[in-house]
């Protein structure tokens, strides 16, 4: 994951690393695989947007169902992956969660098997939350490391995806293809996904601090055709190309980024997605609220 108010987001995280050049050097995270990315946008403040009850009202439990599964693509050293089991699970610090637990298991992965070791070794939770290094652009490692988890509770998708400030750095690393191919992806692996997408001064600013650290400019950069409103892009990829449909926006970040629901439209549903979603979703005109 990468890239308040009144500072852009470069301007951020370039503050921060003036302050700590040898700690972040956010310029060479080129995966957005920075060391300490919830210093700059704390999970706190995406958790205040989401409904704690989400996932409860999405897959409401009975005596025989098993626990829902959600995969975190990006989740870097695991802050956010941990500050979303304990948001979802209604869970306070310090809390006992032996009987909450099996509610919910996530799988989270990343890039950078740095950041993926001090997840594991920090993760309070670890019963409920896994921890791979997985570049999910390579199709090899990703089919077998996510079947190999899906298979331990005999299913073949996740219920949840969690894509929070990813879509940039696949866009940037892989081109217009590669991002299409990764929304492809998930939208074939997950039953609901929430994307959080990088406006397109994200990227502008995240090719500028390369430059400034004297290092190579992303490969695909200026070749781009998709830009513009990316999350207007990323809507539109999703729905019209990979079979989803969007649920509900549940507003902005601090940082100016949306946090976007989707469902599959394939998906068989053990109860109506709920009403206030919907009334949500078409209060907000789908993308005409957006900043």
């Amino acid at each position: 994951m990468a890239a308040s108010t009144a500072q852009s987001v470069g301007g951020v995280e370039e503050a921060v690393a003036e302050r700590e050049p040898r700690v972040l050097e956010p310029g060479a995270a080129p995966f957005g695989n920075f060391p300490h990315y919830s210093r700059f946008h704390p999970p706190e403040r995406r958790l205040r947007l989401l409904p704690a009850e989400l996932l409860r009202r999405l897959f409401p439990r009975g005596p025989d169902t098993g626990p829902i599964l959600g995969l975190d693509v990006g989740c870097n050293s695991g802050d956010l992956s941990v500050a979303l089991y304990k948001h979802f699970l209604s869970l306070r610090d310090g809390e006992n969660w032996s009987d909450v637990s099996r509610e919910l298991r996530l799988l989270c992965c990343d890039i950078d098997p740095v950041l993926v070791e001090r997840a594991e070794k920090e993760c309070p939770f670890p019963d409920a939350l896994t921890f791979i290094t997985l570049d999910f652009m390579n199709q090899r490692s990703r089919k077998v490391l996510l079947s190999s988890f899906l298979s331990q509770f005999g299913r073949s998708v996740f219920d949840i995806g969690f894509c929070m400030s990813i879509t940039m750095w696949i866009h940037l690393n892989h081109g217009d293809h590669g991002l299409w191919e990764f929304l492809a992806h998930l939208s074939s692996l997950c039953r609901y996904l929430l994307v959080e997408p990088q406006p397109w001064k994200c990227y502008r600013a995240a090719a500028r601090r390369l430059r400034k650290l004297g290092l190579h400019d992303f490969d695909h950069f200026h070749s781009l055709a998709i830009r513009g409103d990316m999350a207007s892009q990323i809507v539109k990829i999703l729905t019209q190309d990979h079979g989803m449909e969007l649920v509900s926006c549940f507003g902005n970040t601090s940082w100016d980024r949306s946090l976007l629901l989707f469902r599959a439209r394939h998906t068989t549903e053990t109860q109506p997605i709920p009403e206030s979603l919907i009334e949500e979703g078409k209060e907000r005109d789908r993308l005409r609220v957006w900043r």
